[in-house]
């Protein structure tokens, strides 16, 4: 219900289009229900269907059923899937075209090397056959011919994350073609994000200080504010702010940008990174920032579609 109502608050749906599915460790499906609206789900509004394809709850399942039942008889690995009709990549559906996810590296990293499907009538077993085709080939993101999108993940948060970001990437090359010629990173480019930065050195911080709770509550609160506003996504973004010295307090790695809690920014000092936690990939650059203007006392990295 949760995931459904950012995907639709962000427009990247609209009331009738779109489904959800996650699969329980007894193998149910738990898919979105047909003909509600998508913008105002409720928790008993979703729909459980058995290993025998017997569907329990107060509606029908959703009409694209076929095709998540599909996918996972195809790919044992994924427990979510998100089906939408963002408007990016509906362009590029009816262009027949996938977009280039070597432009960011964190797009490539994050949705891999999306797949294209033919169409085939929505809700049809044809239209299931050849999206589960293009998933069981290693794609996790697959655009459907003249239709949408459809993204696998481990959990509901990791395809949501992967939609996300899909849908971003799509947006700006759509965009940066009405600039000119649109340069992607090389595969150089790319496996060097793959290589883990070095590891801080950690430290186990004493009783938080009324500056830096401060500070803590201040970066979850802006950035909320920067993905409401779509300057940053789930999976981008990175906030900072100094406590005095080379002391700064920073967003998490790979936590997600709209529902961090006050206990997940790491604290960094003296080149040491709060214990049992990940700082941003962008601490370092962070630090050097700090380093080097005394004057700065807070720094954003953000992902703005323009």
């Amino acid at each position: 219900m949760q995931t459904m109502q950012r995907i639709y608050n962000y427009r990247m749906t609209t009331t009738s289009g779109g489904n959800l599915s996650v699969r329980d460790a007894n193998g149910d499906i738990w898919i979105t229900p047909a003909r509600v609206d998508k913008g105002n789900l409720r928790r008993e509004d979703m729909i459980r269907v058995d290993g025998d394809g017997v569907a329990h709850g107060p509606h029908p399942p959703s009409s694209e059923y076929p095709f998540h039942k599909a996918i996972y008889d195809a790919r044992p690995d994924l427990g979510a899937i998100v089906h939408a009709h963002p408007v990016a990549l509906v362009a590029f559906s009816i262009s027949k075209q996938v977009p280039d996810t070597n432009l960011f590296a964190k797009s490539r990293h994050t949705c891999g090397t999306p797949g294209f499907a033919d169409y085939a009538l929505p809700g049809s077993a044809a239209l299931g056959d050849v999206i589960a085709e293009t998933f069981a080939q290693g794609h996790d993101a697959v655009v459907l011919e003249n239709h949408g999108v459809v993204v696998g993940g481990q959990t509901l948060a990791d395809a949501f994350q992967r939609f996300e970001t899909f849908e971003f990437t799509a947006k700006t090359a759509v965009k940066a073609k009405q600039l000119g010629e649109v340069t992607p990173l090389t595969e150089e480019q790319i496996e060097m994000r793959r290589v883990a930065p070095p590891a801080w050195p950690t430290f186990a911080p004493g009783p938080a200080t009324v500056a830096e709770k401060e500070a803590r509550q201040m970066i979850v609160d802006f950035c909320e504010r920067g993905y409401r506003q779509r300057l940053l996504i789930s999976t981008e973004g990175s906030f900072s702010m100094r406590l005095g010295g080379d002391a700064f307090v920073i967003t998490p790695s790979n936590v997600d940008r709209l529902t961090m809690s006050v206990h997940d920014p790491v604290l960094i000092d003296h080149g040491r990174a709060e214990a049992g936690k990940a700082p941003s990939r962008a601490a370092r650059l962070h630090a050097a920032i700090y380093a080097a203007h005394p004057e700065v006392n807070a720094v954003i990295n953000a992902y703005c579609v323009n």
